[in-house]
């Protein structure tokens, strides 16, 4: 057997995602952990992973063009094979295709797949060949051919239709392209401008975010947690969605904060952040492997306001009630808004999505018990679906007469808005991302 090279270690990955249901980037963690790969073999590999993961809809029409199978009859690891082959010769321009080609045929055969390595070697030679001259994805049905260009399934298509109407296609391209990786400033331990000139010193290219005060985009990072700036824990790496959720709340020194579904602790950071590190922040989790990397995630930054402890959010502390001056719920979400970050979340079945609003529920009425009178209650969620969003807020404030939104304003493309908004990344530039604030009277 060879030693493992990127190739290898993502095909490992991708059938783990095929056949045992996991998410595509805790499993590349741990492969490659495994596997020993880093450098540029694990750059590829990661790429090679996410790359499949994003298009696999796309790469299935492609092969199903030139495969005597039908794909999705495929067994694993072949068709995890060919679209790792296939994914090579359309996305990757600095890969002979050759290459591409070999490859997978050694890995047909490693893989116990011998007898099927003539299929692999004739249908990537045919993908290759006609590169320039690919079958054209039927146009007729629009959902279909939607689904197909942005491997998106049809029903969330669909949905985002009913949502966005002519802005859908604007969406999905969105979800396909990369996001820009933001980080916020520590200012109790650097300047912007101090940061910026210590990280373009490491060669690393600095903007400010267009329209989100404190945070910059980075380009050129290499291996980001090797910067001296970020083990003196001068920043944190934040979307700028989730930035807003501290600055929406209002927070400041000395207020007591309760963070209820807080792992892995960024709003928890921003908001010490925001509270120059004075008063008390509560943060809370079910699992003690999250509540550490709280800890150690504080630690670094150098926070001491931040108590991390578990708690399930939808069970009753009395001794919280009435306690908090702020209440943030992030809560368990579907995930949709970040789609380009996680592109595996797109092939969740609409099945495993019904539940997800009676439990938001559920810890919204038992967190909202902690906030105290004139105090803030914020929900937010990484998702843009209504009905994890203002449906869950809305049914909320219908039943709890003593909440009520309260208006606030946002910089840049937002502006005033009636105490809610929902970001998506092809208007905003960030995650998709819902944000509800309201005020207990």
């Amino acid at each position: 057997m060879r030693a493992p090279n990127a190739r290898d270690t993502a095909l490992r990955v991708l059938v783990s995602c095929r056949t045992a249901g996991a998410w595509a980037d805790a499993a590349l963690r741990a492969q490659l952990r495994r596997d020993g790969l880093s450098g540029p073999e694990a750059a590829l590999c990661s790429r090679i992973v996410y790359g499949v993961m994003q298009n696999r809809l796309l790469l299935d029409f492609y092969l199903g063009a030139y495969c005597s199978q039908k794909v999705d009859h495929l067994q694993p690891p072949l068709l995890e094979i060919l679209r790792i082959g296939a994914y090579q010769i359309l996305f990757l321009d600095k890969i002979p295709h050759s290459a591409a080609v070999n490859q997978a045929v050694e890995q047909a055969k490693d893989n116990g797949r011998a007898k099927a390595a003539g299929l692999v070697n004739a249908v990537l030679r045919q993908l290759s060949r006609n590169k320039v001259h690919l079958p054209r994805i039927p146009d007729q049905d629009a959902l279909h051919s939607l689904s197909i260009r942005y491997s998106h399934p049809k029903w969330l298509v669909k949905r985002l239709q009913a949502i966005l109407g002519p802005e859908t296609e604007a969406c999905l391209a969105a979800d396909n392209a990369p996001a820009p990786l933001t980080i916020q400033v520590n200012p109790l331990k650097a300047a912007a401008e101090e940061l910026t000139a210590e990280l373009e010193a490491s060669g690393v290219i600095v903007r400010p975010h267009p329209w989100v005060s404190g945070c910059l985009e980075l380009d050129h990072v290499g291996d980001l947690t090797a910067l001296e700036p970020f083990r003196m824990g001068k920043f944190l790496v934040q979307d700028p969605a989730a930035r807003l959720v501290s600055q929406i709340a209002g927070v400041g020194p000395g207020m007591r904060v309760l963070d209820v579904c807080a792992a892995p602790g960024g709003k928890s950071f921003s908001a010490a952040f925001a509270m120059e590190d004075q008063g008390e922040i509560l943060a809370c989790d079910l699992h003690e492997n999250k509540l550490k990397r709280i800890r150690e995630g504080a630690d670094r930054l150098g926070l001491a306001c931040i108590r991390a402890e578990a708690a399930d959010g939808r069970t009753f502390r009395p001794e919280w009630e009435a306690r908090f001056d702020v209440v943030l719920v992030d809560a368990p979400c579907s995930g949709f808004g970040i789609i380009r970050k996680k592109p595996d979340v797109r092939y969740k079945k609409p099945d495993d999505l019904f539940a997800l609003p009676v439990i938001q529920r559920a810890i919204l009425d038992n967190a909202a018990r902690y906030v105290r009178p004139g105090g803030t209650l914020v929900y937010s969620t990484c998702t843009i679906l209504p009905e994890e969003n203002e449906g869950v807020s809305d049914s909320f404030l219908a039943e709890h007469p003593d909440f009520c939104r309260t208006p606030f304003s946002l910089s840049g493309p937002v502006g005033e808005t009636e105490g809610q908004v929902t970001l998506w990344p092809h208007r905003h530039g960030t995650d998709g991302f819902y944000i509800c604030r309201m005020t207990r009277n």
